[in-house]
């Protein structure tokens, strides 16, 4: 999994996929769109409008994945009792920002479902993706949330501390995380660098 993304002409980028590529990242965002689940929309036959001043939650995810795609504003998870203040400030701003930052995540992952569907395989069993600068810019927000998801579920610190994850036996079962989490920083890091070239 070699590929890595270039720039195109008028601010996009490229990058070469095979048919395997595209079936695990297909399936990463099917998967992040299924752990932040369904989307708000507002019930038939009542005013739309009404939906974009609807309160979200106010108490962080017990998944640790989501609490990590959706992390407190002030107060982090381990506050303690003296924090009662930040957790307020927290629970008040996850209140009016999370159904957003959702909607955002969502739209993300979307994206890239979308654009690796509309592919059109090459000879060789690949194809060659292509994306303007706004799709760009939803594939690098849902590379992100994939690297977060994933690196959540793996426990990633600092480098140091999880230097044994990045020389796990091919048996070990972390070991096809371990190599996506991977890939896709490679991915982020190359789209990253050519939308800023």
């Amino acid at each position: 999994m070699a590929g890595h993304f270039e720039p195109v002409p008028g601010g996009g980028a490229a990058v070469p996929l095979d048919e395997v590529e595209i079936a695990i990242l297909r399936s990463l965002a099917a998967q992040l769109l299924e752990l932040i689940g369904p989307g708000d929309e507002p019930v038939e036959g009542e005013d739309p409008l009404a939906a974009l001043f609807a309160e979200g939650p106010s108490e962080p995810p017990a998944d640790p994945a989501l609490a990590r795609l959706f992390p407190e504003a002030y107060a982090g998870p381990d506050a303690d009792e003296q924090d009662e203040e930040l957790r307020a400030l927290s629970a008040e701003f996850r209140r009016f920002t999370e159904t957003d930052l959702r909607s955002r995540k969502r739209a993300d992952a979307i994206a890239v479902v979308r654009s690796l569907d509309s592919l059109t395989a090459t000879g060789e069993g690949g194809a060659v993706l292509k994306l303007t600068a706004d799709e760009s810019l939803h594939w690098l927000g849902a590379l992100n949330d994939l690297r977060l998801t994933i690196g959540t579920r793996l426990e990633v610190g600092d480098e140091d501390e999880n230097a044994e994850l990045y020389r796990l036996p091919d048996s070990d079962p972390r070991k096809p995380m371990v190599m996506a989490y991977l890939w896709l920083g490679a991915l982020q890091e190359t789209l990253v660098d050519t939308l800023m070239s």
